[in-house]
């Protein structure tokens, strides 16, 4: 039933879309209390909320944000090339990718859980090639929907393993791109404890790794949603060298961005969680 639901997605214009994804956000901070909670802890954890006063106003505008999140990504996995390139406006520090080309040592992009992420990679990869390090969902549907939704033009896709670790290897070393979520919960054995916001979460080391051994460019990529359904700005940031050489300095470039526009940060996604199971008090103990 829900697949016949999301395809009318396809059909609708962007403010449209947003204004549904708005009304979605209110009804999911009226009626998901859990969510609720997540946010305004993991919103006092960030301390980038000075006024408490404001508090409850932001945690309602974030989960309107979080609604737009999901109905948009919904459509962009639907839509041809050419209309979901319509949207973009501004592609801030463009000069940067170019330079980074001729230097051929590959580029890292690092796009949080912030704003449309998803627009980021097809923005590029309608340009050059990047390889997408992807996670599979557990529902089988949803899967194939994103799968094909992802890989428009030069946009591929490595699972979230070995083998896809691999393939980003390859990429860099081709002097192509790469596109991660530097903040997704990696899998046992696959990241270390470090500080996000003060608070210590399970942080992967792959990125950090791959920067190090190929010596590519790091980008940070935020796919920042403007009001009214408008469309969005990509705003590029070159990080320094070594800026990410560690799982705790990942975590301060991922808080930097943040802090840039916090309403549209995915604060209901579980950070300080270990993929599987709760964060342990034990574990905060870890360095």
């Amino acid at each position: 039933m829900l697949k016949f639901l999301i395809k009318p997605l396809s059909f609708l214009p962007l403010p449209t879309i947003h204004r549904l994804g708005s009304l979605l956000g209110l009804l999911m901070y009226f009626l998901m209390r859990n969510s609720r909670k997540i946010i305004k802890e993991n919103l006092n954890q960030s301390n980038l909320i000075k006024n408490n006063d404001d508090l409850q106003k932001i945690i309602k505008k974030n989960m309107q944000e979080n609604g737009k999140a999901i109905l948009e990504s919904l459509a962009i996995w639907q839509k041809d090339n050419y209309e979901i390139l319509q949207w973009i406006k501004v592609c801030t520090n463009w000069s940067s990718i170019e330079k980074s080309i001729t230097q051929k040592k590959g580029i890292i992009f690092l796009t949080p859980h912030m704003g449309c992420f998803e627009i980021t990679s097809i923005f590029y990869g309608s340009h050059y090639p990047i390889t997408v390090l992807f996670r599979q969902p557990k529902i089988k549907w949803l899967s194939s929907i994103i799968m094909r939704g992802r890989t428009h033009s030069k946009v591929k896709l490595a699972p979230a393993n070995t083998e896809g670790v691999r393939k980003l290897l390859k990429a860099l070393k081709r002097g192509e791109a790469i596109g991660v979520l530097p903040d997704q919960i990696p899998g046992k054995g696959e990241g270390e404890w470090a500080p996000f916001f003060e608070k210590q979460a399970y942080t992967m080391t792959l990125v950090s790794k791959l920067a190090e051994k190929t010596g590519a460019t790091v980008i940070m990529a935020f796919g920042e949603r403007l009001p009214n359904g408008e469309g969005f700005n990509i705003h590029l940031t070159v990080l320094a060298d070594g800026a990410i050489v560690t799982p705790a300095l990942l975590n301060k470039a991922i808080e930097t961005q943040i802090a840039q526009q916090p309403t549209q940060y995915l604060w209901s996604y579980p950070r300080y969680k270990v993929r599987g199971r709760l964060l342990k008090k034990q574990s905060l103990k870890h360095d």
